[in-house]
């Protein structure tokens, strides 16, 4: 299963939700993958620490090298890095993929993404996919590449008005390219329960019958302290109320994939 979270407004939580998701699938025994294509790293840089900072041998390097005519290119498996954590390995990001992005397009390896996954799909159970902020070059191979796309909403008036624009994209992508890819759902990110606009706005969504999850991620300052300690919630604090919630979207998540 191949998840790729999106949504073209940044500071939503897309590397916060993909990094915790599937450090509770790791944790469940499921072979895991995290994909960081968005070239500020953060993923990168949550899961592995001071690490990110040395690592050689990143994504960029491996789209760089779809650039090349070389009769033997280097596997995949070579540019997966193995995280502190059990069971659960990243292709890393470098800032390069910035510099890299109007070269590939233009050389189309729109399909490279969806192609280097598929050379991995033995070594992995799930696959989670964290994108930059923008429907770019990017974007649009994770969302060529994957199954199921999640989209964080932050419960503000600007991200509602977004959100409209962004949907219609991934219709218009499934239709021209992916006819697997399937909207799994809308995550509720930083939910404050006693505000009155986040509450209306959730209820209009459900209303209107988006695919709004009923899994709700609460505000909390404990994330940072997850984002400093390059930890996520689960090995963090796994009694915490943020992790628990992590760990029922994860399940509802499953819940839904089993239903189908």
């Amino acid at each position: 299963m191949r998840r790729v979270v999106f949504n073209q407004k940044g500071g939503v939580g897309k590397s916060t939700i993909t990094c915790n998701l599937a450090a509770i699938a790791a944790s469940r025994g499921k072979r895991t993958l995290v994909v960081d294509l968005d070239p500020q790293g953060n993923s990168t840089h949550y899961l592995m620490g001071k690490a990110a900072d040395t690592l050689e041998k990143t994504l960029a390097d491996m789209f760089d090298q779809t650039l090349r005519l070389r009769l033997l290119n280097d596997r995949v498996e070579s540019y997966v890095h193995r995280t502190p954590f059990e069971r659960l390995d990243i292709l890393p990001s470098a800032p390069a993929l910035e510099e890299l992005m109007s070269k590939l397009e233009s050389r189309y390896k729109i399909y490279k993404l969806r192609d280097a996954l598929d050379e991995l799909a033995d070594d992995y159970d799930m696959v989670f996919i964290d994108t930059p902020p923008a429907l770019n070059f990017y974007t649009r191979s994770a969302l060529i590449a994957a199954q199921r796309c999640l989209i964080p909403f932050d419960c503000d008036d600007f991200s509602r008005r977004a959100l409209y624009a962004l949907l219609e994209n991934v219709t218009e992508l499934k239709s021209d390219h992916n006819e697997d890819l399937e909207i799994e759902g809308i995550v509720v990110n930083q939910f404050q329960p006693r505000a009155a606009l986040p509450q209306r706005i959730v209820q209009e969504l459900q209303q209107e019958g988006l695919p709004v999850l009923t899994s709700f991620l609460s505000a909390s300052v404990k994330i940072r302290e997850s984002h400093e300690q390059a930890k996520p919630m689960i090995h963090l604090d796994p009694s915490h109320k943020l992790a628990k919630e992590f760990t029922a979207l994860y399940d509802s998540l499953q819940g839904r994939r089993a239903a189908t």
